[in-house]
């Protein structure tokens, strides 16, 4: 069988919203995904888009999605591709179904001359590290993750000039 990436479409919302879930499930973080359906729709299906998804398929079966938007570099003074969210249905893994998404992905950033393409990954997953370091990604590990929400991002706006 082969494997088949495309856009997500309307239709898709569904399975996309189970494998964001299926992956919170995979991450040991549940209880954080709040969305809906319609917020899915509202950021993939709006006016002007600022998040996208591909779906992998094999057999007309949703296997994998990942969703992405652009991020940008100063330095470079240029957009780069942002991996918000890669997923493989598990039954799926070691098929080419994720190389494929991020194939595609990659095929994105040289076709619209994005000089660079990053994601995160949590630093427990062994698998998904080997996996990416396969193709020649490159872990920034001098570089920190900081996160504002909630309260203390309420907090911090509220603070004025």
């Amino acid at each position: 069988m082969s494997v088949i990436v495309r856009p997500a479409t309307l239709a898709d919302l569904p399975e996309v919203f189970r494998f964001i879930h299926a992956l919170a499930e995979y991450e040991k973080a549940p209880h954080e995904v709040i969305l809906s359906i319609d917020d899915l729709k509202q950021s993939f299906f709006c006016e002007n888009p600022q998040v996208h998804c591909l779906l992998s398929e094999e057999s007309s079966v949703v296997t994998g999605i990942a969703i992405w938007h652009l991020n940008y570099s100063t330095w470079l003074g240029k957009h780069g591709l942002y991996l918000e969210d890669l997923f493989v249905d598990p039954k799926y893994r070691g098929a080419g179904h994720g190389k494929a998404l991020l194939v595609r992905l990659a095929q994105i950033c040289v076709e619209q001359g994005y000089p660079r393409y990053q994601w995160w990954v949590l630093d427990w997953n062994e698998p998904a590290i080997d996996f990416y370091k396969s193709f020649g990604a490159v872990a920034m590990n001098e570089w920190t993750v900081f996160r504002l929400s909630g309260d203390p991002l309420k907090k911090l706006a509220g603070e004025g000039f």
